[in-house]
């Protein structure tokens, strides 16, 4: 059969049920046989990077691959930031671009380009892709897409480039067969190993009296996050974590401890800068979780890391116990070792007496309008019919992270190591097509702006999104930023940039819309936003421009003194 048909029903029977796509010439038989040989929805976006975070938004909410097609050159470079998103946060994706002829490749030639929109996408995603292929003989097209979907689904999780000129998409090849591969060797600890290092934590924490449990992505990513909130349950230790990790346990649960770092909630860093324990699972601790002090933040306490990837261990907080292996195997062998509850009762009171000493609604005091860190709480009040919350980048992921109160079955989404404005719409895309539930994504007014072409693609499909536009009339996170270092000059955050009326765009595109500027008008506000949840709506929320994201960690001091109370000695990346 012809390649690409030979591509097409190969996703369909990968279980791929949606293709994100932006339209270009060497993609074009590709879409022809996804749409005359299989039921798979492809949803055409209006720009390419668009259609990388959709698939990721997808990946995220299944822990399958999601698949994003773009045509070569400009195409295929729109796709990078996407790639490299998936790439840092540990998405399944697969990419697949097409590619010029094979004999209009430039090949050895001292030349820069041979064919029209000829672009080596290969190289340049090489270093945040976990493999890119160019595909140029077709008999090893087969071989390659199951390599392909194992890759990109074991060990830490990632994306998969597949370029494909188009004369091998026109080839013969044989009969469809998915293959069983081997997937990805990843050095993982053995049982024996896993128990050994279970005793040795479980015998530690005798000897706790202010235990913690980090939580990081690489919960969500492995798998695993039912069993972890067994071993919780089971354990009975207060939990804190990162912002990839916001969704591992529900707002309500005894044991939630609150988001730690540079934006963590106040309690939280004062939680950890008073722990003797800390068992770290699935995360990296890198500069926003612990700041640039980590020699205090290991400080005297006991640590223990478990990870997938054995170059996180002891990369930044030296002095480790460390333990290389993947998640889910290693919480169901503590699942059977773990005999006792600790005791952790008053430790835990402690946790949330300093909570109400440091309400996350109290950091901001004298704002005039609407405080954002309430909106968070009255926004999920709300929202229980929503699947997920994802948040783009910025101030408003901060408020989000810090006080967005999720259930048990809700997700929070973001661009972590990335950290690309313009991620909530095209991934929020993805996410809804995934759960078939609606979802709230919350954006500011800047990295709105970046994809908002995307808003015809949720017309289009009939979307539930419920689109939240924080309005600060700024770019409020590097505004933050300017004024702490920069004496108040606010070039290009202020001075020079501009926001349009988000209400009137969305009603030109068709979606019915509203704002809101009081404290008092919210309630109604919100109930507009849910009033139908089965289509879309947006809800533009203006927030005073010198709102700033508090508490923050005061960088060059402990974890625990953060601003506006302690001011920073140190310079920190925004």
């Amino acid at each position: 059969m012809k390649a690409t048909d030979y591509i097409a029903l190969y996703l369909e029977r990968r279980g791929i049920t949606h293709v994100f796509e932006l339209v270009g010439g060497m993609i074009t038989f590709l879409l022809d046989s996804l749409h005359k040989k299989t039921t798979i929805k492809i949803v055409s976006m209006h720009h390419e990077q668009g259609a990388g975070f959709a698939a990721e938004g997808f990946g995220r909410m299944s822990g399958k691959p999601g698949v994003a097609m773009a045509t070569s050159g400009p195409g295929a470079t729109n796709l990078l930031t996407a790639i490299g998103s998936c790439y840092f946060d540990s998405v399944p994706t697969v990419f697949i671009t097409g590619q010029v002829n094979r004999h209009e490749q430039k090949g050895d030639r001292a030349i820069r380009q041979l064919g029209f929109q000829e672009t080596d996408i290969v190289s340049m995603a090489l270093p945040v892709t976990k493999a890119a292929w160019l595909v140029n003989d077709p008999d090893d097209l087969p071989r390659l897409l199951d390599e392909a979907f194992a890759l990109a689904c074991s060990g830490r999780p990632g994306p998969v480039l597949l370029d494909i000129p188009m004369d091998v998409q026109r080839a013969e090849i044989s009969e469809i067969s998915i293959r069983q591969v081997v997937k990805e060797e990843v050095l993982s600890a053995s049982e024996c190993e896993m128990d050994a290092f279970w005793d040795q934590i479980l015998n530690s924490l005798q000897q706790a009296k202010r235990p913690l449990i980090l939580g990081g992505g690489g919960l969500r990513s492995g798998l695993a996050v039912p069993e972890f909130r067994e071993v919780v349950e089971k354990l009975g230790i207060p939990v804190i974590h990162s912002l990839m990790a916001v969704d591992i346990l529900p707002s309500t649960d005894p044991y939630q401890a609150g988001l730690l770092g540079s934006y963590g909630n106040r309690w939280t860093n004062i939680a950890l800068s008073e722990s003797d324990f800390l068992l770290v699972l699935g995360s990296r601790l890198d500069v926003r979780q612990t700041g640039a002090d980590t020699v205090g933040f290991k400080s005297d306490r006991i640590i223990y890391h478990v990870d997938c990837e054995a170059g996180e261990m002891n990369n930044r907080v030296i002095g480790c116990h460390t333990l290389t292996s993947e998640l889910l195997p290693f919480l169901n062998r503590g699942l059977k070792r773990i005999n006792s509850h600790a005791m952790c009762s008053e430790w835990i009171g402690h946790i949330n007496n300093v909570k109400k000493k440091w309400p996350d609604v109290d950091e901001l005091p004298g704002l005039l309008g609407i405080n954002p860190n309430e909106f968070m709480h009255r926004l999920s009040a709300f929202s229980a019919d929503a699947s997920a919350f994802v948040v783009d980048v910025g101030q408003h992921q901060m408020w989000a992270a810090q006080s967005l109160d999720l259930n048990a079955d809700q997700r929070f989404l973001t661009s972590g190591g990335m950290g690309a404005m313009g991620f909530a719409l095209p991934c929020a895309i993805g996410a809804c097509l995934q759960s078939n539930r609606p979802v709230v994504m919350i954006a500011g007014d800047g990295g709105f702006q970046l994809n908002i072409q995307e808003l015809q693609t949720i017309v289009r499909n009939r979307i539930p999104v419920k689109l939240v536009v924080i309005n600060n009339q700024c770019h409020g996170m590097v505004r933050q930023f300017q004024d702490a270092y920069f004496k108040g000059r606010v070039q290009s955050t202020v001075w020079g940039y501009s926001a349009p009326s988000f209400n009137k765009i969305a009603q030109a595109y068709g979606i019915d819309s509203s704002e809101v500027y009081e404290p008092d008008d919210l309630d109604a506000a919100l109930a507009n936003l849910w009033r139908d949840p089965t289509i879309p709506y947006l809800l533009e929320v203006h927030v005073d421009l010198k709102a700033n994201a508090y508490p923050k960690m005061a960088f060059g001091r402990p974890i625990s003194e953060m601003e506006p109370y302690a001011q920073p000695l140190d310079m920190e990346g925004t």
